[in-house]
């Protein structure tokens, strides 16, 4: 898989693997930014992957965009190598949810027959971010695919379990969605007062479970 290489005003660039969501293109953006952490990339600030790209922070005192580019090129030949984490979590998650009964309705299934199928296998943990500790974990098989609701909500707590297009999430922080919701965990992936603030890492696995 050959990225584009692209720049983000005049302190970054963005390597990007694909313009959609695919297993082997969250893969690589995963196994690229293990490793341009990992490497001493000369004017690196900062390393931020994403479902499908990965956004590298430089420092144009010590290097140009060409320079800092070429260097990046020659980190891609060797993520073969790179080991995915294989951490696992076991998040327990009340299926309680505002929505839960019409997300199995438009499946198909009754709420049991939901949950029976949403913990089936543990999920891989796509990536982190659009908030602090937020959790994309996916992908569910295409018979658990469901839209977006069409309405945003303006705030869900943290711990809420979210569940669309193909993937299930996991809010650590208050935050707006257009997500479904599905229940509530007592799990965080956030905590500003350790270092690092969050645990679970884009390539971790997560296996849920209805909570007892």
């Amino acid at each position: 898989m050959i990225p584009l290489i692209l720049p983000l005003g005049d302190e970054a660039l963005l390597v990007r693997f694909d313009e959609v969501l695919s297993d082997e293109a969250n893969r690589a953006a995963i196994a690229f930014a293990a490793l341009a952490e990992a490497s001493d990339l000369p004017g690196v600030a900062e390393v931020a992957p994403n479902l499908v790209s990965v956004m590298l922070r430089y420092d144009p005192s010590q290097i140009t965009f060409d320079r800092f580019a070429g260097e990046v090129r020659l980190l891609f030949s060797s993520t073969e190598g790179v080991v995915e984490s294989s951490r696992a979590h076991l998040v327990p998650v009340a299926f309680d949810g505002e929505d839960l009964d019409e997300v199995a309705a438009i499946l198909g299934l009754s709420r049991s027959e939901f949950v029976a199928s949403h913990n089936e296998a543990p999920l891989r943990v796509l990536a982190t971010g659009f908030a602090p500790g937020f959790l994309y974990c996916g992908m569910h098989p295409e018979a658990l695919v469901v839209p977006r609701r069409a309405a945003v909500r303006r705030q869900v707590p943290a711990g809420t379990v979210l569940f669309a297009a193909g993937q299930t999430a996991i809010a650590s922080t208050p935050i707006p969605t257009g997500w479904h919701v599905i229940g509530h965990t007592p799990f965080r992936n956030f905590d500003p007062t350790v270092e690092p603030p969050t645990s679970v890492r884009a390539g971790d696995t997560i296996q849920f479970e209805a909570a007892r």
